[in-house]
């Protein structure tokens, strides 16, 4: 056990010994500040604080949006603001104001650029010990393959928990310098797969991010997988960016055969079972999802597993 965490601790300073890790977090950070500002001096809907005569408000905006309903291409494109709200007026909820922690929860949707910076990580962290020629020298040490290439494996997952914490942080601490915090888990009005209903926030945050690191823990296994089978980098990266990419697309042109739903890509995002949206395919479920992700969780590890250990790196 030592040495497997003598092992991350190494993989760990290779990793953050890098400028280009740090500039990932600096990318995130810089996204979600100009996204702060943008939603701050633009967005005059979103950010729209309510006074006390909110219901006179709340109707005034029904009749605008019924208004822009009439025009053409228009029809049913504010149903649901309209029906949100008429839920604060029948259940005479005051529509909360915007703060830090709508906008932590609007947000989560970056975690897309974590996964993104992931499989740079994990695709090049077994291939690049190849290009560097180094594979040997670690190799040579009286350690096991198993145990070297789980310490890169768990490295690759500590990164993606790390960002998506850093992602959540920063987007608090933006959000409640812009918009400040409505207490510590403030309700508001959300679309669920049984209508409108009030929820407290903390919740769904929680919900979105443990969604998204599921997401994000599949694509890095992905990756680790291909950087296993792969001694270039550049092909490994390349590779699971282009499916991580065009995923979503494969599986709309096979959507009408019965067995895309099989396809990886049709599981990953289990958001589409939250709220009022639906699954990529007609009926998938959240369970059928999570046993089809842990079935491809299974066999990425075993396939790195495999080519790793099994690997001649003699002529290398």
């Amino acid at each position: 056990m030592r040495n497997f965490l003598n092992l991350m601790k190494n993989e760990q300073i290779k990793l953050f010994s890098r400028f280009a890790t740090w500039s990932m977090f600096i990318i995130i950070a810089v996204i979600i500040i100009a996204s702060g500002i943008i939603t701050f001096i633009f967005d005059d809907f979103v950010t729209k604080d309510y006074g006390d005569n909110w219901r006179t408000e709340l109707q005034e905006e029904n009749a605008d949006f019924e208004e822009m309903m009439e025009g053409e291409y228009m029809e049913g494109a504010y149903t649901g603001e309209i029906e949100r709200n008429n839920y604060h007026l029948e259940n005479d909820i005051k529509p909360s104001s915007y703060d830090g922690w709508q906008f932590t929860l609007d947000n989560a949707g970056l975690s897309m650029m974590i996964s993104l910076f992931t499989i740079i990580i994990a695709a090049g962290m077994i291939a690049s010990e190849f290009r560097w020629g180094t594979i040997k020298l670690l190799l040579i040490r009286p350690i096991s393959r198993t145990k070297i290439m789980f310490s890169k494996y768990a490295t690759v997952l500590l990164f993606a928990l790390s960002m998506l914490i850093f992602l959540f942080v920063i987007n608090l601490i933006v959000g409640a310098i812009f918009f400040g915090i409505n207490g510590l888990n403030p309700t508001f009005v959300q679309s669920t797969m049984s209508g409108f209903q009030e929820v407290g926030i903390m919740k769904e945050i929680f919900t979105e991010y443990g969604l998204q690191m599921i997401k994000l823990v599949m694509m890095a296994t992905f990756a680790f997988m291909i950087s296993s089978l792969f001694r270039n980098s550049g092909m490994a990266i390349g590779l699971a960016i282009f499916l991580m990419f065009a995923g979503n697309m494969i599986v709309g042109v096979l959507s009408q055969y019965e067995w895309s739903k099989y396809i990886l890509f049709a599981n990953t995002d289990l958001s589409q079972y939250q709220a009022d949206r639906h699954p990529m395919i007609e009926g998938m479920t959240m369970g059928f999802s999570v046993t089809i992700l842990v079935i491809y969780y299974i066999i990425f590890l075993a396939v790195s597993w495999i080519a790793f250990t099994k690997r001649d790196v003699a002529g290398n």
